[in-house]
């Protein structure tokens, strides 16, 4: 098997394959959903196996919080991927990890001052506290670290190329990742409130350092800019939040320049309809939609590649 397998609880993996793919290779698209545990039920599950107090609304920072859209966004992409290249093959390593009690997509020891530069929320959050949660919790933190280094390295090693595929919510709204989060949310994102916070790019494209060093193909930049002004969509570089040191994202496109490629698209634009504090429903149409000039711009950079 070209991918890791999935583990239950930490990661799902499945593979794509074009009609006329060669059964044995190694996919030419690895997709990594760090924050792909976008299910009430994924948080329901890791919430019953820990031991800490939690308050019962947590579960709203989790659905504010948490990359909902990712998971289908990915798999039309792969679809569109394979039937306009029957030959490739795209392989998607999800989390099944809540970041609401540990995030996949973080170097947990990074100091919190790390973290604030890279505009990012921290790996642990303040609310856990009890050390078998801890230790729990890093273990699996540690299995899906694992699982996507390896499913990178063995994609881009091969030849080939991975998406750090992310969703955000529409607005940047500035409040404390502190055990008052869920009361600072509910009123951030009240009607009176909501419209008084920065509205974020439709797509974000995350590829430079914060020194400025862009860790992306310029070509396939200009590819996603034409594809989605087709749509009407705006693309931006790295407006939102620099790829930072504190987060494997840096690390994973730091080790395989122009080999990948992490964007952020808004949920609002996936979701049917937005709708913060409750699990979404994604609209196929709309995932279809943003999807559509991903896969496009994805399939000539993998030619050019490979």
């Amino acid at each position: 098997m070209p991918l890791p397998a999935s583990l239950d609880g930490v990661c799902t993996v499945r593979l794509v394959r074009g009609a006329a793919a060669d059964p044995a290779s190694t996919p030419d698209l690895l997709i990594e959903l760090p924050h792909g545990a976008t299910r009430t039920a994924d948080y329901d599950r890791l919430r019953a196996r820990l031991h800490g107090t939690y308050d019962d609304d947590l579960v709203d920072f989790f659905h504010v919080n948490t990359d909902i859209g990712s998971p289908e966004l990915a798999d039309d992409l792969a679809a569109a991927l394979v039937a306009a290249h029957p030959t490739r093959a795209v392989g998607i390593l999800q989390s099944r990890i809540p970041r609401t009690f540990i995030d996949c997509n973080r170097v947990i020891d990074a100091p919190a001052a790390a973290f604030r530069e890279g505009k990012v929320t921290p790996g642990v959050p303040p609310w856990v506290r009890d050390p078998r949660d801890l230790e729990l919790l890093r273990e699996m933190h540690e299995a899906y670290v694992v699982a996507a280094r390896a499913a990178i390295d063995g994609v881009c090693g091969a030849g080939g190329a991975a998406l750090l595929l992310h969703t955000y919510a529409p607005r940047s709204v500035g409040v404390e990742v502190d055990e008052h989060i869920v009361a600072s949310l509910h009123a951030a994102y009240r009607p009176e409130t909501v419209g008084s916070w920065p509205l974020r790019p439709p797509v974000d494209v995350i590829g430079r350092s914060l020194e400025g060093e862009l860790l992306v193909d310029p070509t396939l930049l200009d590819d996603l800019h034409a594809g989605y002004a087709a749509l009407g969509v705006h693309v931006a570089n790295g407006e939102t939040y620099p790829l930072h040191p504190s987060t494997w994202g840096f690390h994973h496109a730091a080790h395989w320049p122009l080999r990948t490629l992490c964007v952020e698209v808004r949920r609002d634009l996936l979701a049917d309809p937005w709708d913060p504090f409750v699990e979404m429903r994604i609209s196929a149409a709309h995932a279809a939609r943003m999807a559509g000039p991903l896969a496009g711009a994805i399939g000539s950079w993998l030619e050019r590649l490979t």
